[in-house]
């Protein structure tokens, strides 16, 4: 099934894509202090120690849960998975995050534990702001910030005794790619980058779905988001319900609209259904996903209107960039421009007959061979 559908409406194609899900469970915009008492801060971090990902732990990892603290004195968690049979010899490492709007427990921690199993030290974090890690407030995204938590997980791999220092690389899923892509920019550590469903948040939120707001448009999110301060300020509370693209079909403005349904409509357009069918089902649902159970707070976009992804790709460079995208997919273009934009080396593979979620677990669309390949090649 293809999910490339330019008739999709645009508040439904763009809300989701890059996995921003931003849905409330009974139809209620909640503001901060409603969620508040879930929350995580930087200071009492406690991550479960239950296995409770979306996917089957696996006999030929160790797993153990960690903490450390970003640039920003933010506590983030993750799970550190190691090869069993690893030796007494320093190992390459790779870093992992993404989706925008998932946790550590569905794709990152199934790619992570996946390239554990391959030969590699691997570290799947939640973001912050997100999931187990701290922040305040919650369910917010930093282009900044989100950056740098991958150059944070850097810090901590280099400093594990079973880690290579000068091996370690970075995957980005989604719309965690343009993450990854940017930390490497400036951070040298970071020796190679793969990419799989690449999605450009900065992009997408400030220019919609190929570019296709016009300027008015843009200037129409801007207030809407300045406004929607004034509200927060008025509160005290930080409201949530954003969605990636506040236009109707008409071009007005809205607000406080579900992105995904509790049940799919009998005939649901193919992005919508595909989306859905991971986060909104057992497949890849799960309570702490911002996609799966709640929304990003409604100002979530200024820092990526202020703040483009990748600006300075070329400073990557020698280092290689890998960017996987399936040919079916409707994000499948944000990895071609990069492609365009990167300096060699550079590889672009194209995966036949997969849409973008697939690439999120399908052990039989992901291309796992030639990911370790890429990485055993370049770490």
């Amino acid at each position: 099934m293809s999910d490339h559908h330019p008739s999709l409406a645009r508040r439904d194609l763009l809300a989701l894509a890059g996995g921003t899900a931003s849905l409330v469970i009974a139809g209620v915009q909640p503001t901060l202090a409603q969620t508040n008492s879930n929350s995580t801060s930087g200071s009492s971090m406690q991550p479960t120690q239950a296995w409770d990902k979306t996917f089957a732990r696996s006999d030929k990892v160790d797993h153990s849960k960690v903490t450390f603290k970003n640039r920003y004195g933010i506590t983030l968690a993750a799970d550190l998975y190691l090869p069993k049979d690893r030796g007494s010899r320093p190992l390459p490492a790779l870093a992992v995050s993404g989706p925008f709007g998932a946790v550590k427990e569905q794709s990152s921690g199934l790619y992570a534990q996946t390239m554990a199993e391959r030969g590699f030290v691997t570290l799947a974090f939640d973001p912050s702001y997100t999931g187990e890690s701290g922040g305040e407030p919650r369910n917010v995204a930093s282009a900044d910030i989100n950056s740098e938590d991958f150059s944070a997980a850097v810090d901590f791999l280099g400093l594990q005794p079973n880690v290579a220092r000068a091996r370690i690389g970075a995957i980005g899923i989604c719309g965690f790619s343009g993450m990854a892509l940017t930390a490497a920019t400036s951070d040298s550590r970071i020796k190679a980058v793969a990419t799989a469903s690449m999605y450009d948040m900065s992009r997408s939120m400030s220019r919609s779905y190929k570019d296709s707001y016009t300027m008015e448009q843009r200037r129409e999110v801007i207030d809407y988001l300045s406004q929607q301060r004034w509200k927060d300020a008025d509160a005290k509370a930080f409201a949530l319900g954003y969605h990636e693209v506040p236009f109707d079909q008409s071009g007005n403005i809205v607000t406080g609209q579900r992105v995904l349904p509790e049940k799919l409509p009998p005939d649901p357009d193919p992005v919508l259904a595909v989306f859905f069918d991971y986060y909104r089902t057992p497949r890849g649902f799960h309570p702490r996903s911002i996609n799966s159970a709640t929304a990003w707070t409604a100002t979530t976009p200024m820092s990526f209107f202020n703040f483009p992804m990748y600006a300075n790709i070329e400073m990557i460079s020698p280092r290689p960039i890998l960017l996987i995208a399936g040919a079916n997919a409707h994000s499948r273009y944000y990895s071609e421009d990069v492609y365009q934009a990167a300096s060699d080396p550079r590889e672009l593979l194209i995966v036949p007959d997969a849409h973008h979620v697939d690439l999120y677990d399908r052990a039989d669309k992901i291309p796992l061979a030639r990911l370790t390949e890429f990485f055993e090649r370049n770490l």
